[in-house]
């Protein structure tokens, strides 16, 4: 068919005329038909051509793109239809014409039922959310989109969740990248075989149509691309042709989501080179396809490498056979592209060097292989379109169309091959490219695709030379920015490295190359291939010496660098991802014997490259001074493959080893990196910044350790095993500049250090030395074993959380080395050294997540500090360590003092480096540390505890590593004189311990007390001079000694004639004895190290004699040597320790030691101190001294602040709260006495100087959110769950209020209820006092002052100058007592109805304001802030705006908010008693006295007062019915009975008489109680009813009528029958009432339930006014114990009777006149509203404490549900959802899409649904965010993984669980309003959440 297709295509075209005109006109779909039916007969030429005309007609109209290209304005191309009429229309026939005649989407469905493939391969792009499972995948870029993750089973399995960075595609249902348990149930059946053949001319029309479709596409892409003219093409015009072309674009990736059919017939086309030949030679008589053709031409032509006139090309010496092997297999151009640089490129480059940039360098040589460098030469649609789309930067659409096509096996080895041929060309757009992060990330979308799949790898790499590409094309990259190499020697230097200055390197440019390259070196077939390759492998070692020695640092010596260059980073980063990444990649595959000829490859051009580059920079012996490299990636090379070859391959070291000499250059280097790391932490580097401190971080930090440092010091373990130790040893301290320190003299002159550095050097030189010979990592510890060594030192500097564990060890970087973290051996190891530590919450505390602490045992067997040393990125985490043992020793009482570093066993050395331990045994080694000791026994200066400890692990490791040689030693005992020429007789450490030392000579500067002392000694009778002939003195210079060694070597290794006589190095170091002042003395010492060691015991102990050899007691020390008490301690135990070791190592010593031990030893001669000397040491002592009283003084202020931080500060203890005031302790004290805390006075509060509470104001919901059911409400987690808010308590009291304003008064109705219950103003005090003046002078100062933190004080926000509590108002402290206690101690006698009558002419007294006094203006103006607290909407709620009945509903409603949440505080109920925090903090009496003043402004009109509703019988009731049009008054049974208290209380003049309080609240209950009685009769039905009627009419005439419910019922009851109220009970009615059998005992429960409410309030109320303690008591008496605490129960009640509510009852009038008044109102309005009238009076008194909705106990619920879904304002998905965990509404935060007046969507809601509080999880961070005002914080997040941690953002991406430790927290303060004190992070928001 295709070929038919291809016949007709090249057939000779007709002309137009032929086309039959009216075959336009017929529609289209009849048109497709009858073309179908034509190509369907078996002749069907005649129907080919009729096609061919018709698309060429279609898809060729007048082509907008065309006209522009003609020059003409782009707007009149659209041909008048604006852009696209014309190619909507050809995209209509398209689809006709493919579906044959029918339908398009059922065409679709068609196709898509043969769809047989097994493979997934969703394509995504970036940000998309999708899975990695390691257990599952093969390769490590295996991913899989969330719905495969999901239907697959990956319970217990290692994988994450993560946001995809670049785009990717599923890999479900591909074996060769991850194993087949792992697919989902679609992909996991094996689908070929039952899904039936394709029927053919189902996809006939196809094969005909979509040639020309594509062609038309290319068409319009050559069109719409100019070459551009300055090298930039101009972003703007590609992106106009990307968007003509979308509709195109995006019908071909629907094509590709048919499936398997409709893949196949797409690769056909695209990859048929016939159909390709023939459409567009371009040679048709079409003049627009001509010019079209043309331009491709032209851009061809740059995508060679070089232009035929630009010989420049690189010198990359490929080897002939190298060359040969390219020209293969007839593909010309197979092998790519590579472009040199375009000559305008050239000329920038010469331009700019006269821009002070160092020249940029150019290598050339012409022996490339021309293939590489043609032009690009297409055979295929697919080939063009590849073409097209690097040439466009890699658009969005067409990635995602060429990769939607992969599933076809066919396409996916085209589109590779073609990816390859295109590869070099794509890196040179990249690296033109203005956008090169976005084309990065699609062009490794797309390679990452290709080359994860081992066989296609391996396929492209032999037919297409893919790794020759690769790395031509990575020198190509890195050439640009060659520099000349300053290292060594800067003016002949030859050797090049890269410029880190350069964008390529700062910007990472190159990752997409290498990460590609390290993909596909992780194919064992590919790798192999490359380490086979001897061309490939020169190739590579020449790239990698681009980067050895970049970044050079030159040592500062005068003035501080003005610019510090952060280049640094990128240096670090080239090194590890373009050498060491690919490194560790390659030996990964050299892990067993068979691959020892790979390892043989590499080191052999390893060598020969390093040898070139010691040539290029002219290196001899001696490093140039005051520089350093850290980039040495040769010489890691090096070292890591030799450790590979010895650790797996069994390679005989030696065999890879270079001569002495190479060996000798090889180490100067590594070795100077680790002198000049002791130099940049002594602050010698510290004039070139802080970039320095960086480096030296960066290189031994986890993700870099082991490619950095790792390598060198086993590089410096190798050399030192294999050269002279002794020529070793002097090297390192030459290094490290410390020659001239290491003399017994006690002063002497070093040419190269100052003074103050000379003992950090020192430090680091020993500290070096031990790390040198301790450290195992690659002379023989197992895997196993190294992860353990990291991982205890990790976790000695500090506890660490998982994730920052498996961060902080460093793993192998190649991702296929078998050790992932996370793996198995990780987590075992994590189990057998750490214990866990689950996270805790203290309520206030931060939050903590779960740590890991290492196990007691390894503090005790396997903490190693020269691993903690060689981890540490910052110095004080060695202390840290240090610190952390010191703990554990005294904890476990082991040690009380301050240990030393534990001297800690090594694993076996591996046989290979045997040689290392000849350093412990170098008589160099011995003389230092023997003058060492020395020196620190004399006390010399410059040398600290450090230098001592370092000095003795060495003594100790030689003891541990000595070769046993016992005979030998006593044969050289006999004659010791023998050796006069040098120190020591031997080299063994055992031996030279004891050897005695006499005198030695030493040059000293002639000011030195030697010298005199020298002078005395030789006028002595002392024979000295005959001494001194004798060579009994020794002298010794370790430069000397080092230049003899060097020579001796050389000439070993250079006997040749023709060598050059190589220079005398530079004489930086001066020969000994040139500076004129030096002068010899002779010192006599008499000591060896033993004596030494000895007397070093008694200084430390302070003690003469205090060493005992312990074996002279107890004789089995010296058979098990292992002492548990000698394994821990400070230097006297080391030193024991070592004399042990020494005494078991040989029986000469164990006699010396005796010895030295028997002759008591006299004391050390005092030195002769200099008044200089001494000046230091006092002003030293001086020092110390001020330092321990500094530390004395910090501590005693650390913990004075911590006692008061625990009571100002606590929230919720209540035991270490102050107490407000100073309470009424003496009853003659009358005021309260206030302490300010600004000015320090105390005093009362008076009228003209206010005192005041600092208190913030916040506007709350919190009451709102309570609902009536017990169950809390969960998240919704689909489209199914919704919360209502129907059922909150706000919700409840809007409904009432705005049924009563429905047929009510309007004035009245604002007295029935409260408001508040949203948006009510909650009042809080840290319960300190300030004096009002001095609080705006404080104020003053905060708004001068600009560093504000989180708050504004334009707004009165300020802290507590106290606690620093967070606060925004002061409340005024009426003047006079606290507790109101005269007054209530005596209870007067009066009767009720007296005190009723008082109370009516106190409320009927108008209040006027007093007078303007201070008190009086605070008090207005505090009244203002609380107004503006919360927003208008809960303020007004009046019909008439404005009305004054506002501002009372609203002041006293605050009053009822405040006591409400203090009563949720308390848990809802009172059983606590008054042992609250919240009583002993509460500001409520101040914020009454406020409340009431104002509300005395406003009188209520006595008729209406309610108090005369309740106390007296009114007359004529019927006058009220008279006036209909008017609205009538809220029947008094309607009100709310705590609403009236409130308005009762406030109303009365302030101070309150307890009398008149008790009277309001006796009088209420009546009320309170009928209400109860009401509503039951109203819950029961008729037959109840009925029965209690009579039941009750019977006991009205006994003595306690009226305190019986009974009774009351029944007479209820009977009075509401007269009106409507029971009547019009249809069928509707009685569903809504359940039917309970109604006992005594529950209708008593249920009155009780009703009151319980007010009565709480009630006592709370009383609890403030007037001081009285709240009695605490179990649930079920709560009612009568409060009652009586009310005074509500008479005294004498007897208490044997159960408790009958009733019996509180005391009625101010007869009660069944007054009862029947109420139900008179009742019953005229239900007249009219029956239903409405019900449904007031029940009233839900039982309102559950408020909680936040529950969460699901995993995250993954929540974040599948919510990342996807739709925002129901904007209808898009957000880029940053969150949700309400209030009331579970779901908002885009930040999103602009639903900003309203400048307010973004999550700050209105906080608005809306909390008055200004906003608590949201944001779902794609699982983090909690609080708004609170125009602030916000983050919170933390609620759920943890399963090691407790949180992982914010989700970049772990690991399975979340909620902590409900930790949701409790967040809703404790979200109730308690404590967000602002608690958390400590907060900024402005501006609107903008």
């Amino acid at each position: 068919m295709a070929a038919a297709a291809a016949a007709a295509v090249g057939g000779p075209q007709p002309p137009q005329a032929e086309v039959p005109a009216p075959g336009l006109a017929l529609d289209k779909a009849a048109t497709a038909a009858h073309l179908k039916a034509a190509l369907s007969r078996p002749d069907n030429r005649a129907g080919a051509e009729e096609l061919q005309a018709l698309l060429e007609r279609v898809l060729s109209a007048e082509r907008p793109l065309a006209a522009a290209a003609d020059g003409e304005e782009a707007a009149a191309a659209g041909g008048g239809g604006g852009p696209g009429a014309a190619e909507e229309e050809a995209l209509e026939w398209c689809k006709c014409l493919l579906a044959g005649g029918g339908g398009y989407d059922e065409f679709c469905a068609a196709v898509r039922a043969y769809d047989p493939a097994a493979l997934c391969g969703l394509v995504w792009t970036a940000n998309f959310v999708a899975y990695r499972c390691r257990t599952c995948g093969i390769s490590p870029c295996m991913s899989l989109c969330a719905e495969c993750f999901h239907q697959g089973d990956h319970t217990g399995h290692d994988f994450n969740m993560f946001r995809s960075q670049a785009g990717g595609a599923c890999d479900c249902g591909d074996s060769n990248v991850m194993r087949e348990s792992g697919f989902c149930k679609r992909h996991q059946i094996k689908s070929s075989s039952n899904i039936p053949c394709v029927p053919k001319d189902l996809l006939m029309m196809s094969e005909f149509v979509l040639p020309r479709f594509i062609f038309c596409l290319i068409q319009y892409l050559r069109e719409g691309y100019n070459e551009p003219a300055a090298d930039v093409p101009s972003e703007k015009d590609l992106n106009k042709v990307l968007q003509l072309l979308e509709p195109q674009i995006s019908f071909l990736e629907d094509l590709t989501k048919m499936g398997g059919a409709m893949r196949s017939v797409l690769t056909q086309v695209l990859t048929n080179q016939q159909n390709y030949k023939d459409l567009t030679s371009g040679l048709g008589e079409n003049a627009c396809a001509r010019k079209s053709h043309e331009k491709y031409l032209i851009a061809l032509k740059s995508s060679g490498l070089t232009y035929p006139e630009d010989k420049l090309v690189y010198g990359i010496q490929e080897p002939s056979a190298g060359a040969s092997t390219l020209a293969v297999q007839g593909f010309a151009s197979a092998a790519g592209t590579l472009g040199q640089l375009d000559s305008s490129d050239e000329e920038d480059q010469d331009g700019s060097q006269g821009l002070g940039k160092r020249k940029r360098v150019k290598l050339s040589s012409n022996t490339k292989d021309q293939s590489i460098m043609d032009v690009l030469k297409h055979k295929s649609f697919l080939e063009e379109l590849l073409f097209w789309t690097i040439k466009y930067e890699f658009p969005q659409k067409m990635v995602t169309f060429l990769l939607n096509m992969l599933p076809d096996q066919e396409y996916k080895v085209a589109f590779t091959k073609t990816f390859v041929q295109h590869y070099a060309f794509i890196m040179k757009t990249l690296k033109k490219s203005h956008e090169s992060d976005t084309m990065s990330n699609r062009i490794v979308h797309i390679s990452v695709q290709l080359f994860s799949n081992e066989e296609l790898a391996r396929q492209v790499t032999e037919e297409c030379q893919l790794l020759d590409i690769m790395v031509t094309v990575l020198l190509y990259m890195m050439e640009s920015c060659l520099i000349k190499s300053e290292l060594q020697d800067e003016e002949n230097s030859l050797h090049v490295v890269v410029n880190c200055g350069e964008a390529l390197l700062k910007n990472n440019t190159y990752w997409p190359l290498v990460s590609d390259f390290i993909n596909i070196l992780s194919h064992q077939s590919v790798a192999k291939r490359f380490l086979e390759d001897h061309g490939l492998l020169v190739t590579w070692m020449n790239f990698v010496s681009f980067f050895q020695g970049m970044n050079l640092n030159k040592r500062e010596l005068n003035e501080h660098v003005e610019f510090e260059s952060q280049t640094y980073y990128a240096a670090f980063a080239a090194e590890l991802e373009a050498c060491a990444q690919p490194m560790w990649g390659l030996l990964s595959h050299c892990k067993v014997r068979e691959t020892q000829e790979y390892t043989r490859n590499v080191v052999r051009y390893c060598l020969e490259a390093l040898q070139d580059w010691f040539d290029a920079i002219n290196f001899v012996d001696e490093p140039a001074p005051n520089q350093v490299t850290f980039h040495l990636p040769l010489h890691r090379y090096y070292a890591m493959f030799l450790s590979k070859a010895v650790k797996c391959q069994e390679l005989d070291l030696d065999s890879v080893l270079p001569d002495q000499e190479m060996l000798m250059k090889l180490m100067i280097h590594p070795l100077q990196i680790q002198a000049s790391l002791a130099e940049i932490h002594s602050n010698m580097w510290v004039r070139n910044g802080l970039q320095i401190k960086g480096q030296a971080m960066t290189y031994v930090q986890s993700h870099f350790c082991n490619s950095m440092i790792d390598p060198d010091i086993y590089l410096l373990q190798v050399c030192a095993s294999r050269l002279d130790p002794d020529y070793f040893i002097s090297s390192v301290f030459e290094r490290f500049k410390v020659v001239d320190l290491l003399t017994m003299a006690s002063q002497h002159q070093n040419t190269v250090l100052d003074a103050e550095h000379e003992r950090s050097m020192l430090e680091g030189a020993l500290t070096f030395l031990v790390i040198l010979l301790s450290l195992r990592l690659h002379l023989g510890m197992s895997d196993d074993e190294i992860l353990r060594a990291e991982m205890v030192a990790q976790l000695c500097m500090n506890d660490r959380t998982h994730s920052s564990l498996l961060d902080l060890i460093p793993e192998n970087p190649n991702p296929k080395s078998g050790i992932i973290p996370g793996s198995y051996s990780f987590e075992s190891v994590l189990s057998a050294v750490a214990d866990f530590k689950a996270p805790v919450f203290e309520p206030g505390g931060s939050m903590q997540q779960g740590m890991y602490t290492p196990k007691a045992e390894v503090w005790d067997h396997e903490f190693d500090p020269v691993m903690v040393i060689l981890r540490t990125v910052y110095r004080r985490d060695v202390q840290s360590a240090m610190d952390r043992y010191t703990a554990f020793l005294k904890q476990s009482g082991k040690f009380p003092g301050n240990p030393w570093p534990p001297y800690k066993k090594r694993t076996p050395l591996h046989p290979s480096y045997k040689g290392l331990m000849r350093l412990l045994h170098c008589k160099t080694l011995h003389i230092v540390l023997f003058t060492l000791l020395y020196k620190i026994l004399m006390d010399h200066q410059n040398l600290s505890e450090h230098v001592l400890c370092m000095v003795l692990y060495l003594i100790e490791l030689g003891l541990e590593n000595s070769a046993e040689e016992e005979s030998d030693e006593e044969a050289s005992a006999c004659g010791p004189e023998r050796c006069h020429d040098s120190w020591f007789p031997g080299s063994n450490l055992v031996s030279n311990m004891r050897h005695f030392i006499n005198y030695v000579r030493v040059r000293v500067p002639e000011t030195a007390p030697e010298v005199k002392r020298d002078s005395l000694a030789s006028t002595s009778s002392d024979s000295l001079g005959s001494l001194q002939n004798s060579g009994t003195a020794q002298v010794f210079s370790l430069v000397a000694e080092r230049r003899k060694k060097f020579q001796e070597i050389i000439n070993r290794s250079n006997s040749e004639a023709n060598q050059v006589v190589r220079p005398k190095t530079s004489s930086k170091w001066s020969a000994p004895g040139s500076a004129p002042q030096l002068t010899t003395a002779i010192l006599e010492i008499k000591e060896s190290i033993l004596s030494l060691l000895i007397k070093l015991h008694h200084k430390l102990s302070g003690k003469q004699n205090s060493y005992y050899p312990p074996w002279l007691d107890d004789i089995e020390i010296l058979i098990q040597p292992e002492i548990p008490k000698y394994s821990h301690g400070d230097g006297i135990t080391a030193v024991e320790r070592i004399l042990l070791k020494a005494a078991l190592q040989s029986r000469m010593n164990k006699r010396i030691i005796e010895e030295i031990c028997r002759k008591v030893t006299p004391p050390v001669p005092p030195k002769k101190i200099t008044a200089a000397e001494k000046k230091t040491l006092d002003k030293e002592e001086r020092r110390q001294k001020a330092r321990e009283r500094q530390q004395k003084l910090l501590a005693e202020f650390a913990s004075r602040q911590k006692s008061f931080m625990e009571t100002a500060m606590d929230v919720d203890s209540p035991e270490s709260d102050i107490p407000m005031e100073i309470t009424t302790a003496e009853p003659q004290v009358s005021e309260a006495v206030y302490d300010c805390v600004i000015c320090g006075q105390s005093g009362p509060s008076s009228e003209d100087r206010p005192t005041g509470l600092v208190v913030l104001l916040q506007a709350s919901s919190v009451l709102g959110q309570c609902r009536d059911n017990i169950e809390p409400k969960k998240l919704p987690i689909s489209e199914e769950e919704q919360i209502y808010p129907w059922d909150t308590c706000a919700a409840v009291h809007d409904v009432r209020l705005s049924l009563l304003q429905r047929y009510f008064k309007d004035s009245s109705c604002l007295l029935a209820v409260s408001v508040g219950w949203e948006g009510g103003v909650y009042v809080q005090t840290c319960g300190h006092t300030l004096h009002i003046d001095c609080h705006k002078s404080y104020m003053e100062s905060l708004r001068n002052d600009q560093v504000l933190q989180g708050f504004s004080v334009d707004k009165g926000e300020f802290t507590c100058p106290l606690c620093r509590q967070f606060a925004n108002s002061v409340l005024p402290c009426y003047p006079g007592s606290n507790v109101e206690n005269n007054l209530w101690q005596r209870p007067s006698n009066k009767s009720i109805q007296d005190l009723i009558k008082e109370v009516e002419e106190l409320q009927g007294r108008p209040g006027a304001f007093p007078s303007e006094t201070n008190l009086s203006k605070e008090m207005e103006s505090v009244m203002k802030d609380i107004k503006n607290t919360t927003q208008k909407k809960y303020r007004d709620y009046s019909k008439t705006p404005g009305s004054p009945d506002n501002d009372f509903l609203f002041m006293y409603s605050v009053a009822r908010t405040n006591l409400e949440l203090e009563l949720i505080h308390r848990g809802g109920n009172l059983c606590s008693g008054g042992a609250s925090t919240a009583g002993k903090r509460s500001c409520l009496n101040q914020l009454f006295h406020v409340l009431a003043l104002h509300m005395r402004l406003y009188s209520i009109d006595s008729e209406y007062n309610p108090w005369r509703k309740l106390t007296q019988l009114l007359e004529e009731m019927s006058s009220q019915l008279g006036n209909e049009e008017q609205q009538p008054e809220v029947p008094i049974l309607y009100h709310d009975v705590t609403s009236l208290l409130l308005i009762q209380i406030l109303m009365m003049p302030q101070p309150l008489h307890k009398d008149h309080f008790t009277c309001i609240v006796k009088v209420l209950f009546t009320l309170l109680y009928t209400q109860g009685l009401v509503a039951l009769s109203v819950k029961c039905n008729e037959e109840d009813r009925s029965a209690w009627k009579h039941t009750g009419a019977l006991k009205k005439n006994t003595c306690d009528a009226e305190k019986s419910y009974e009774v009351l019922l029944s007479f209820v009851i009977s009075e509401l029958s007269k009106g409507k109220l029971y009547h019009e009970e249809g069928t509707q009615e009685c569903a809504t009432i359940i039917p309970v059998a109604w006992s005594p005992e529950s209708m008593e429960k249920y009155l009780q339930d009703f009151c319980l409410p007010f009565l709480r309030i009630t006592s709370l109320l009383q609890h403030h006014l007037f001081g009285e303690d709240l009695p605490s008591c179990q649930e079920e008496e709560e009612f009568s114990v409060l009652s009586s605490c009310l005074g509500l129960l008479p005294t004498f009640y007897q208490t044997e009777h159960p408790f009958i509510s009733a019996s509180c009852l005391d009625w101010p009038v007869p009660a069944f006149d007054i009862i029947s008044q109420w139900c008179f109102e009742i019953n005229s309005f239900t007249e009219r509203h029956a239903e409405q009238g019900k449904a007031l009076l029940i009233q839900e008194s039982k309102w559950k404490l408020p909680h936040l909705l529950q969460l699901p106990e995993n995250y993954n619920t929540i974040f599948q549900y919510y990342h996807r879904k739709t925002c129901s304002v904007c209808t898009k998905v957000p880029k940053d959802p969150a949700v309400c965990l209030v009331c579970g509404t779901f908002v885009c935060l930040k999103g602009l899409c639903c900003k309203q007046q400048s307010y973004c969507e999550c700050v209105l809601h906080s608005q809306n649904c909390g008055a200004g509080t906003g608590i949201f999880l944001l779902i794609n961070a699982s983090v909690i965010i609080i708004i609170r005002g125009h602030r916000f914080c983050l919170w933390g997040s609620v759920y943890l993984d399963a090691h407790g941690e949180e992982d914010r953002d989700l970049r772990r991406g690991k399975p979340l669980y909620i902590c409900k430790e930790r949701y409790k927290v967040l809703e404790q303060q979200w109730i308690s309003h404590t967000f602002d004190h608690i958390n400590k992070r907060w900024g402005p928001h501006y609107n903008g959440l």
